[in-house]
Protein backbone atom coordinates (compact mmCIF):
# COMPACT_ATOMS: atom_id res chain seq x y z
CA UNK A 1 0.00 0.00 0.00
CA UNK A 2 1.49 3.72 -0.73
CA UNK A 3 2.06 5.91 2.26
CA UNK A 4 1.52 8.89 3.68
CA UNK A 5 4.47 11.42 4.20
CA UNK A 6 4.17 14.11 6.75
CA UNK A 7 2.72 16.82 4.58
CA UNK A 8 -0.21 14.07 3.38
CA UNK A 9 0.77 13.69 -0.05
CA UNK A 10 1.76 9.92 -1.21
CA UNK A 11 4.53 9.28 -1.05
CA UNK A 12 5.59 6.31 -2.88
CA UNK A 13 3.29 4.96 -5.92
CA UNK A 14 4.19 1.54 -7.76
CA UNK A 15 6.08 1.91 -11.46
CA UNK A 16 3.38 1.42 -14.13
CA UNK A 17 4.05 -0.70 -16.52
CA UNK A 18 3.16 0.68 -20.54
CA UNK A 19 1.30 -1.10 -22.52
CA UNK A 20 3.50 -2.90 -25.11
CA UNK A 21 3.07 -1.86 -28.70
CA UNK A 22 3.56 -3.82 -31.58
CA UNK A 23 5.38 -2.39 -34.78
CA UNK A 24 5.96 1.13 -32.39
CA UNK A 25 8.74 3.16 -33.87
CA UNK A 26 12.17 1.62 -32.25
CA UNK A 27 15.22 3.69 -32.75
CA UNK A 28 18.19 2.97 -34.45
CA UNK A 29 20.35 2.44 -31.45
CA UNK A 30 19.43 -0.03 -28.60
CA UNK A 31 22.15 0.66 -26.66
CA UNK A 32 25.14 3.54 -25.62
CA UNK A 33 24.84 6.60 -27.30
CA UNK A 34 21.31 7.73 -28.67
CA UNK A 35 22.67 9.57 -31.61
CA UNK A 36 25.89 8.83 -34.23
CA UNK A 37 25.55 11.47 -36.89
CA UNK A 38 27.43 15.14 -35.11
CA UNK A 39 24.08 17.33 -35.63
CA UNK A 40 22.01 14.51 -34.02
CA UNK A 41 24.48 14.20 -31.26
CA UNK A 42 24.27 17.90 -30.87
CA UNK A 43 20.75 18.04 -30.30
CA UNK A 44 20.47 14.93 -27.85
CA UNK A 45 23.10 16.87 -25.74
CA UNK A 46 21.05 19.93 -25.72
CA UNK A 47 18.22 18.35 -24.42
CA UNK A 48 20.50 16.46 -22.08
CA UNK A 49 22.16 20.05 -20.91
CA UNK A 50 18.65 20.94 -19.95
CA UNK A 51 19.55 19.04 -16.84
CA UNK A 52 15.56 17.44 -16.83
CA UNK A 53 16.74 14.15 -14.89
CA UNK A 54 14.67 10.64 -14.57
CA UNK A 55 12.10 11.98 -16.76
CA UNK A 56 14.38 11.65 -19.72
CA UNK A 57 15.96 8.81 -18.81
CA UNK A 58 12.77 7.20 -18.65
CA UNK A 59 11.68 8.48 -22.01
CA UNK A 60 14.83 6.89 -23.38
CA UNK A 61 13.95 3.71 -22.25
CA UNK A 62 10.90 4.18 -24.09
CA UNK A 63 11.95 5.89 -27.02
CA UNK A 64 13.93 2.13 -27.46
CA UNK A 65 11.28 -0.13 -26.51
CA UNK A 66 9.16 0.77 -29.39
CA UNK A 67 6.58 3.07 -27.70
CA UNK A 68 6.38 5.93 -29.71
CA UNK A 69 3.38 5.01 -32.10
CA UNK A 70 3.65 7.60 -34.66
CA UNK A 71 6.01 11.06 -34.77
CA UNK A 72 5.88 13.67 -37.22
CA UNK A 73 7.25 16.69 -38.22
CA UNK A 74 5.94 19.89 -39.03
CA UNK A 75 7.29 23.63 -39.42
CA UNK A 76 7.29 24.70 -35.61
CA UNK A 77 5.79 21.54 -34.31
CA UNK A 78 6.70 17.72 -33.28
CA UNK A 79 3.65 15.59 -33.09
CA UNK A 80 3.64 12.19 -31.54
CA UNK A 81 1.18 9.12 -29.85
CA UNK A 82 3.14 7.93 -27.58
CA UNK A 83 1.95 4.48 -25.54
CA UNK A 84 1.72 4.67 -21.63
CA UNK A 85 0.00 2.28 -19.20
CA UNK A 86 -3.35 3.61 -20.16
CA UNK A 87 -5.07 1.71 -22.98
CA UNK A 88 -5.15 5.04 -25.51
CA UNK A 89 -1.52 6.26 -26.53
CA UNK A 90 -0.48 10.35 -25.10
CA UNK A 91 -1.31 12.59 -27.81
CA UNK A 92 2.23 14.48 -27.34
CA UNK A 93 3.25 18.34 -29.10
CA UNK A 94 6.98 20.14 -29.06
CA UNK A 95 6.40 23.21 -30.56
CA UNK A 96 9.40 25.76 -31.52
CA UNK A 97 8.34 28.99 -33.37
CA UNK A 98 9.67 28.71 -36.95
CA UNK A 99 11.75 31.88 -37.96
CA UNK A 100 10.29 34.63 -39.50
CA UNK A 101 10.77 35.31 -43.39
CA UNK A 102 12.93 37.74 -42.95
CA UNK A 103 15.15 35.44 -40.81
CA UNK A 104 15.41 32.95 -43.31
CA UNK A 105 16.40 34.99 -46.08
CA UNK A 106 19.57 36.21 -43.89
CA UNK A 107 20.18 32.62 -42.89
CA UNK A 108 19.99 31.66 -46.56
CA UNK A 109 22.83 34.76 -46.96
CA UNK A 110 25.02 33.21 -44.82
CA UNK A 111 25.00 29.93 -45.70
CA UNK A 112 26.21 31.44 -49.75
CA UNK A 113 28.70 33.03 -48.44
CA UNK A 114 30.38 30.47 -46.26
CA UNK A 115 32.67 28.13 -48.24
CA UNK A 116 31.74 24.53 -48.22
CA UNK A 117 28.39 25.02 -47.84
CA UNK A 118 26.92 24.69 -50.55
CA UNK A 119 29.17 21.43 -51.51
CA UNK A 120 28.02 20.00 -48.21
CA UNK A 121 24.56 20.91 -48.73
CA UNK A 122 24.70 18.96 -52.27
CA UNK A 123 26.15 15.86 -50.40
CA UNK A 124 23.12 15.64 -48.20
CA UNK A 125 25.01 16.40 -45.10
CA UNK A 126 24.86 19.49 -42.36
CA UNK A 127 27.95 21.70 -42.18
CA UNK A 128 29.68 21.30 -38.99
CA UNK A 129 29.57 25.49 -38.90
CA UNK A 130 25.34 25.50 -39.09
CA UNK A 131 24.78 26.69 -35.87
CA UNK A 132 27.30 29.09 -35.33
CA UNK A 133 25.89 30.72 -39.22
CA UNK A 134 22.30 31.24 -37.48
CA UNK A 135 23.60 32.76 -34.17
CA UNK A 136 25.72 35.02 -36.74
CA UNK A 137 21.98 36.35 -37.79
CA UNK A 138 20.55 36.49 -34.62
CA UNK A 139 18.98 33.54 -34.13
CA UNK A 140 19.16 29.80 -32.82
CA UNK A 141 19.23 26.42 -34.72
CA UNK A 142 18.07 24.29 -31.68
CA UNK A 143 16.09 25.67 -27.91
CA UNK A 144 18.42 27.29 -26.05
CA UNK A 145 16.72 26.03 -22.94
CA UNK A 146 13.46 23.57 -22.19
CA UNK A 147 11.49 26.32 -21.48
CA UNK A 148 12.14 28.34 -25.32
CA UNK A 149 9.89 25.11 -26.04
CA UNK A 150 6.32 24.58 -25.69
CA UNK A 151 5.67 21.24 -24.69
CA UNK A 152 2.32 19.27 -23.87
CA UNK A 153 1.29 15.87 -22.87
CA UNK A 154 -1.94 14.46 -23.05
CA UNK A 155 -1.22 12.15 -19.41
CA UNK A 156 -1.59 12.79 -16.14
CA UNK A 157 1.84 13.65 -15.22
CA UNK A 158 2.32 17.33 -13.76
CA UNK A 159 5.65 17.16 -14.80
CA UNK A 160 7.12 18.61 -18.30
CA UNK A 161 8.81 17.26 -19.78
CA UNK A 162 7.29 13.51 -18.84
CA UNK A 163 8.62 10.43 -20.20
CA UNK A 164 6.49 10.84 -23.08
CA UNK A 165 7.89 13.71 -24.54
CA UNK A 166 11.04 13.00 -23.65
CA UNK A 167 10.37 9.42 -25.26
CA UNK A 168 9.31 11.66 -28.86
CA UNK A 169 12.02 14.36 -28.67
CA UNK A 170 14.56 10.98 -28.30
CA UNK A 171 13.31 9.36 -31.30
CA UNK A 172 13.21 12.50 -33.33
CA UNK A 173 16.63 12.81 -32.78
CA UNK A 174 17.33 9.09 -33.72
CA UNK A 175 14.86 10.36 -36.66
CA UNK A 176 18.21 13.11 -37.77
CA UNK A 177 20.24 10.56 -38.03
CA UNK A 178 19.10 9.04 -41.01
CA UNK A 179 17.17 12.63 -42.40
CA UNK A 180 18.94 15.56 -41.05
CA UNK A 181 16.82 17.83 -43.15
CA UNK A 182 14.04 17.25 -40.93
CA UNK A 183 15.52 19.79 -38.45
CA UNK A 184 15.73 22.07 -40.77
CA UNK A 185 12.14 21.57 -41.57
CA UNK A 186 11.05 21.69 -37.69
CA UNK A 187 12.51 25.35 -38.13
CA UNK A 188 10.71 26.06 -41.01
CA UNK A 189 12.33 25.44 -44.29
CA UNK A 190 12.05 22.70 -46.35
CA UNK A 191 15.30 21.17 -48.40
CA UNK A 192 13.95 22.18 -51.56
CA UNK A 193 13.22 25.41 -50.49
CA UNK A 194 16.71 26.11 -48.80
CA UNK A 195 18.73 24.69 -51.59
CA UNK A 196 16.55 26.84 -54.81
CA UNK A 197 17.67 30.06 -52.47
CA UNK A 198 21.14 29.12 -51.28
CA UNK A 199 22.59 27.46 -54.24
CA UNK A 200 22.41 30.28 -57.01
CA UNK A 201 23.44 32.59 -54.48
CA UNK A 202 26.70 30.35 -54.16
CA UNK A 203 28.48 30.74 -57.62
CA UNK A 204 30.89 33.03 -56.69
CA UNK A 205 34.23 33.30 -58.49
CA UNK A 206 36.36 30.29 -59.43
CA UNK A 207 38.82 31.06 -56.96
CA UNK A 208 36.69 30.45 -54.30
CA UNK A 209 34.83 27.54 -55.67
CA UNK A 210 35.02 23.90 -53.31
CA UNK A 211 36.50 21.27 -55.31
CA UNK A 212 33.46 19.20 -54.67
CA UNK A 213 31.28 21.30 -57.05
CA UNK A 214 30.80 20.40 -60.11
CA UNK A 215 32.66 22.48 -63.15
CA UNK A 216 28.95 23.24 -64.41
CA UNK A 217 28.16 24.65 -60.83
CA UNK A 218 26.32 27.34 -60.72
CA UNK A 219 23.63 26.07 -63.58
CA UNK A 220 21.24 29.37 -64.66
CA UNK A 221 17.78 29.67 -63.56
CA UNK A 222 15.47 26.61 -64.81
CA UNK A 223 18.21 25.19 -66.61
CA UNK A 224 18.06 21.73 -66.88
CA UNK A 225 21.66 20.16 -64.83
CA UNK A 226 24.01 18.74 -67.73
CA UNK A 227 24.64 14.89 -67.55
CA UNK A 228 27.02 13.12 -65.29
CA UNK A 229 30.75 13.42 -66.07
CA UNK A 230 30.58 9.47 -65.66
CA UNK A 231 28.04 9.55 -68.46
CA UNK A 232 28.88 8.11 -71.44
CA UNK A 233 27.07 8.10 -75.42
CA UNK A 234 26.95 4.77 -77.29
CA UNK A 235 27.46 5.27 -80.47
CA UNK A 236 28.31 1.85 -81.81
CA UNK A 237 26.56 0.48 -84.46
CA UNK A 238 24.24 -2.21 -83.90
CA UNK A 239 24.32 -5.83 -84.48
CA UNK A 240 22.65 -6.60 -88.22
CA UNK A 241 19.89 -8.65 -87.78
CA UNK A 242 21.32 -12.05 -89.03
CA UNK A 243 24.59 -11.33 -86.78
CA UNK A 244 23.23 -14.53 -84.68
CA UNK A 245 23.33 -16.29 -87.98
CA UNK A 246 26.92 -15.59 -88.56
CA UNK A 247 28.18 -16.95 -85.35
CA UNK A 248 26.94 -20.11 -86.02
CA UNK A 249 29.33 -22.54 -87.78
CA UNK A 250 28.56 -24.24 -90.97
CA UNK A 251 25.55 -26.61 -91.95
CA UNK A 252 26.29 -29.10 -94.41
CA UNK A 253 22.94 -28.43 -96.02
CA UNK A 254 21.88 -26.34 -99.02
CA UNK A 255 18.20 -25.52 -100.50
CA UNK A 256 18.27 -25.16 -104.25
CA UNK A 257 21.89 -24.85 -103.97
CA UNK A 258 22.19 -22.15 -101.84
CA UNK A 259 23.67 -22.75 -98.19
CA UNK A 260 20.96 -22.87 -95.72
CA UNK A 261 22.59 -20.25 -93.59
CA UNK A 262 22.58 -17.70 -96.14
CA UNK A 263 18.83 -18.60 -97.50
CA UNK A 264 17.55 -18.34 -93.77
CA UNK A 265 20.07 -14.82 -93.55
CA UNK A 266 17.94 -13.83 -96.83
CA UNK A 267 14.48 -13.27 -95.01
CA UNK A 268 16.27 -13.24 -91.57
CA UNK A 269 15.46 -9.05 -91.68
CA UNK A 270 12.04 -9.35 -92.93
CA UNK A 271 11.05 -11.99 -90.42
CA UNK A 272 12.73 -10.54 -87.08
CA UNK A 273 10.92 -6.92 -87.61
CA UNK A 274 7.54 -8.44 -87.63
Amino acid sequence: MPRRDRWNTWASYPESRPIPVEGGLVTSRQRGAMAERWWSQRFVAVLESYGLGGRMQRGRAYARKGQVVSLDVAPGELRAKVQGSRATPYAVTVRYPVLASAQWTAVEAAMAGRAGFVADLLDGEVPAALEEVFADVGVSLLPPSWPSLHAACSCPDWGNPCKHLAAALYLFADRLDADPWLLLAWRGREREDLLAAVLPAAGGAASERDPRLPIWWPIPAGAAAPPAADARVDDTPADPPDAVLRRLPPLPVAVAGTPVLDAIAAVYPAVSSD
